[in-house]
């Protein structure tokens, strides 16, 4: 890890209107990130943890450049942001498109950035890179299961040779007998491919397991940055308090270490 910041997120708010109720009234508006400031750093991994509704996601999708802030600021300090950030999405079946061969899906990003280079070969890597064979290829997204489906999705995040990988929920649509698999090919990659990782969950195990430095978020806001290990063993804020309790086995332990 180099400690410069890949990001610098300052002072970022989102907010999204409310349906219209009445003629006579202004829609209202939910805040769903609300005055968040944070860095990342290159080659670190960061977890993202907090409740549904917290703003993980909308906090992903404004990294990405898919929402824009309504205040603050999002820099990146690498090179084209659509090129050098890539994500991984919570359901690979909505992740793919149906109609497209694998090998179709794989190499559309580097068709669209217009990555230049041999794709039959980058192709080739990826997919042995993932832990399919090169037979998968030729096949639909429907022809597989659905961790073989976020092995695809993965291949096809790490195409135009990001820099950043943005994994909102990875492992949690995925059956308990493959989310380890996949996190240990994430973690697998992360080195081999020297990333900087964002990894957006609800388990606090996942959390725990990846995770460099960890960001709880609550109604929109950070409430504790820690490095993973101070975080789990003596959490300041009551929310982390509550998530930490909230998991028996994070209980048991914490019980036992007092």
């Amino acid at each position: 890890m180099s400690g410069e910041p890949l990001f610098q997120v300052r002072g970022v708010s989102k907010r999204f209107p409310l349906p219209r109720t009445s003629l006579f009234q202004r829609p209202g508006a939910v805040t769903a990130v609300d005055d968040v400031s944070f860095e990342l750093a290159e080659g670190e991994t960061l977890g993202v943890v907090g409740e549904s509704g917290s703003g993980k996601t909308t906090l992903m999708r404004l990294m990405l450049g898919l929402e824009k802030p309504d205040q603050g600021q999002i820099v990146y300090g690498g090179g084209p942001l659509r090129r050098e950030v890539q994500a991984v999405f919570q359901d690979p079946v909505s992740a793919l498109d149906p109609r497209m061969r694998v090998a179709d899906i794989v190499l559309e990003p580097l068709r669209v950035l217009r990555v230049p280079g041999d794709r039959r070969a980058r192709l080739a890597e990826l997919l042995e890179a993932v832990g399919l064979t090169a037979g998968a290829a030729r096949r639909y997204p429907h022809e597989f299961s659905g961790g073989q489906r976020q092995r695809i999705a993965i291949a096809r995040a790490l195409a135009p040779h990001p820099r950043v990988l943005l994994a909102d929920e990875p492992v949690s649509a995925l059956d308990v007998s493959v989310r380890a698999q996949i996190l240990n090919l994430l973690e697998d990659l992360r080195l081999g491919y020297r990333l900087t990782l964002v990894l957006v969950s609800h388990d606090l195990s996942v959390v725990r397991q990846m995770s460099d430095r960890v960001l709880v978020m609550y109604r929109g806001q950070i409430v504790e940055a820690a490095d993973t290990r101070q975080l789990f063993r003596a959490p300041q804020h009551p929310y982390t308090r509550g998530l930490l309790d909230s998991v028996p086995r994070l209980k048991k332990r914490r019980a036992a270490s007092r």
